[in-house]
């Protein structure tokens, strides 16, 4: 069997299978990672953040954010936290502004 290609679309692909567990909403559409960067060396980096420094859930979402990118055939990730630009609902994709009933 083929290994999936790894790169920026199966990264993202896989990232929408984490999910935030207090607001029970996938990483990606809730506009949690800023930056995938995909390496011909099959390394992986991802900017990410979360929805405060305090989520208490953290720990949890950066081992699966991960093991998604494993999962996709990487052979190295490095996660980058960042707070800057601070998460906001505004990052969020509109179907998920509508599915999570934010105005529009």
């Amino acid at each position: 069997m083929n290994e999936p290609a790894l790169n920026e679309e199966s990264v993202r692909d896989a990232l929408r299978n984490v999910i935030d567990p207090e607001i029970q909403y996938n990483i990606l559409d809730l506009g949690l990672i800023y930056e995938v960067n995909v390496l011909e060396d099959k390394s992986v980096g991802i900017q990410m953040t979360l929805t405060s420094p305090a989520c208490p859930f953290g720990p949890m979402i950066i081992h699966d954010v991960r093991e998604s990118c494993l999962s996709v055939g990487a052979e190295d990730v490095q996660i980058d936290l960042v707070w800057q630009p601070p998460w906001s609902p505004e990052r969020m994709t509109e179907e998920a502004k509508l599915d999570l009933g934010f105005d529009l």
